[in-house]
Parts: structure tokens; sequence; C-alpha cells
């Protein structure tokens, strides 16, 4: 399944658009390495994603097309969940 919309049905991002976005500047990794929008996510996968100060490292459990939003928090697990102190 394509990064965005995977980000999108595990509702780990609200929007697919905003997914795209944040994948397209450099700020997701897949294992390790920089992805694309439309780079593929596997099963055991594991996802860096940074928003802004904050920084989400989970591990694809499963992949749906479709979820419930009470169902999507079993496609992924939460492996470090980390945020950058102000420097003011």
């Amino acid at each position: 399944m394509r990064l965005d919309k995977y980000l999108k049905v595990s509702r780990i991002i609200k929007r697919r658009t905003v997914a795209k976005e944040i994948a397209d500047k450099d700020r997701i990794l897949i294992n390790g390495r920089p992805s694309k929008s439309s780079s593929q996510v596997a099963v055991g996968d594991e996802l860096t994603i940074q928003f802004g100060n904050k920084t989400l490292i989970v591990k694809v459990d499963d992949i749906k097309d479709t979820t419930k939003k009470d169902e999507a928090k079993d496609l992924y697990t939460v492996i470090e969940e980390s945020y950058k102190e102000d420097s003011r």
C-alpha cells in the first residue's frame, strides 16, 4: 500500500493530502530510509514521522484498505514518541 494512503487509513495523519505533503518533504522514513508518498509500506516496516517538534516511530502491524475509527489503532504499534524541547 502507498505510504500516504496507509497514514490516512491508520489515522496517524488525518488527511491523505497532508500525508503526501509531509512525505514529499523527506520527513518520513521507512526502515531508516527517506521515502516519498508513493513508497510502498509492508507489514513489519518501521515508520519514523517528524511533525514539527514531535517525532513518532511506529511499527506497521496490519494493512487494510479501509477501517473504522476504533479499528485504526490496531494497524500499528507506537514504538516511541518524543518531543524536541523549545530552545527559547
